[in-house]
């Protein structure tokens, strides 16, 4: 290589991916489309019940065959983490657990929820239909900003959840 010269970004990787905004009561779940253009919401997962929730995620890995799949890790506005993000970490790990060799990518998700909900209050959902839908929302947010970390840098998002076993 040249001196001076900046090295060539990896081409983006093709191929479907899903993400994950994990809550207390509800997970929202996005997909992209293979090319990775364009995130579009899934469904929500009830997230109370943690087995049936993990049980339902696996079925979708299973329909969707993903690339990968992205969990949104909320951290403070410092970059801190709290104990939510360490309830999504133990969240993830067990996620990758049940659907390895398919990888799971820990990516910020700061402010992804007040984004989606400024986004469907700005297209006319009120807060009482759109409750149901914010989640999803929100995952469509930490998928499109993971899918433009990739594109821009030429690296995969965030970090990688090893599995443990």
């Amino acid at each position: 290589m040249v001196p001076g010269a900046s090295e060539e970004a990896a081409p983006f990787r093709r191929g479907r991916r899903l993400a994950v905004d994990v809550g207390d009561a509800r997970i929202g779940v996005a997909s992209s489309d293979p090319d990775g253009v364009l995130a579009t919401p899934v469904e929500t997962v009830p997230g109370r019940d943690v087995p049936a929730a993990r049980r339902r995620l696996a079925a979708l890995v299973a329909e969707y065959e993903p690339l990968e799949v992205v969990v949104g890790l909320p951290r403070s506005l410092h970059g801190g983490e709290g104990p939510a993000a360490a309830k999504v970490r133990e969240f993830a790990q067990e996620l990758a657990k049940n659907i390895t060799p398919v990888p799971v990518r820990l990516v910020d998700e700061r402010l992804s929820t007040v984004t989606a909900a400024q986004g469907m209050r700005a297209s006319g959902v009120g807060a009482k239909k759109g409750r149901s839908r914010i989640d999803q929302a929100a995952a469509v947010v930490i998928l499109q900003s993971a899918l433009e970390t990739e594109r821009t840098s030429g690296r995969p998002p965030g970090q990688c959840v090893e599995v443990v076993v």
